[in-house]
């Protein structure tokens, strides 16, 4: 399964029924899980691990060294989940000892052509990033989040859970679970409700989530009054919680 003209160092960890295409380059401190797919011309490098049953498509760059001038070479990590699928000419950097010293790539998730993951960013399962999508570097990604084409997401943000970015799209402050934004800078449209529905949220649970954007949106209320109402809300629906506990934790403020 391993194409003649690939390099693999001797100390990498292989599993089963991985294939290497030909001209990639494995490192010597990387680990493939059983199952894994890479294309031709892939770079794997770094202390970098690779769950079961990913593809990695042609032109990848993967655990590379971030692009921080801080970095020292320091044994920080990548790693990838199991089940994702990252198409050509992505690149994913290594941690830096300035975070958690790790990046982090969760399950089942769609990475499309171009896409820039950075040093230490952490991103949940399920999410999907068009084309030429970009984290900075500390960027946490929550689960089922979308991030249209073009979309560039600056250092230190959180995007929420369910979120959904339009095409272009600049973040700059952080993102609340279920909103949906687009244009730079990020300016609020309503809630992700069709992403909603088809992960099997009630309509009771919908409407009570729309009602925590309205309060944190529509109301006129300033920031602290709508936190103190939408936590009140979620005393009495479940599904606002993760929207009240995101806005209570934001260190950058809020999409707005």
């Amino acid at each position: 399964m391993i194409h003649p003209t690939a390099i693999v160092h001797p100390d990498a960890r292989i599993g089963e029924n991985v294939s290497i295409g030909a001209y990639s380059i494995i490192g010597q401190h990387v680990e493939i899980g059983a199952g894994t797919w890479i294309g031709p011309h892939v770079v794997v490098e770094g202390h970098t691990t690779i769950g079961c049953d990913n593809e990695i498509f042609q032109f990848c760059s993967i655990g590379a060294q971030p692009q921080d001038k801080k970095y020292v070479e320091e044994p920080t990590r990548l790693e990838i989940g199991d089940r994702n699928t990252i198409r050509e000419f992505c690149s994913f950097n290594v941690g830096t000892s300035q975070d958690a010293y790790v990046t982090r790539m969760g399950n089942d998730n769609w990475i499309m052509a171009y896409v820039h993951v950075a040093h230490d960013c952490q991103v949940g399962n399920h999410t999907i990033f068009a084309n030429n999508a970009t984290l900075a570097g500390h960027v946490h990604v929550g689960d089922w989040a979308i991030l249209g084409g073009f979309t560039g997401v600056h250092q230190f943000v959180r995007v929420g859970a369910h979120s959904f970015c339009g095409v272009g799209t600049v973040l700059l402050q952080d993102l609340p679970p279920c909103v949906t934004v687009s244009g730079n800078p990020a300016a609020p449209h309503g809630i992700n409700s069709e992403g909603l529905k088809r992960r099997g949220f009630s309509a009771d649970g919908i409407a009570a989530i729309k009602r925590a954007y309205r309060l944190l949106y529509r109301s006129g209320l300033r920031l602290e009054e709508a936190r103190e109402q939408i936590a009140g809300l979620a005393g009495e629906h479940a599904e606002v919680q993760a929207f009240s506990d995101f806005i209570s934790q934001s260190g950058r403020g809020l999409v707005r």
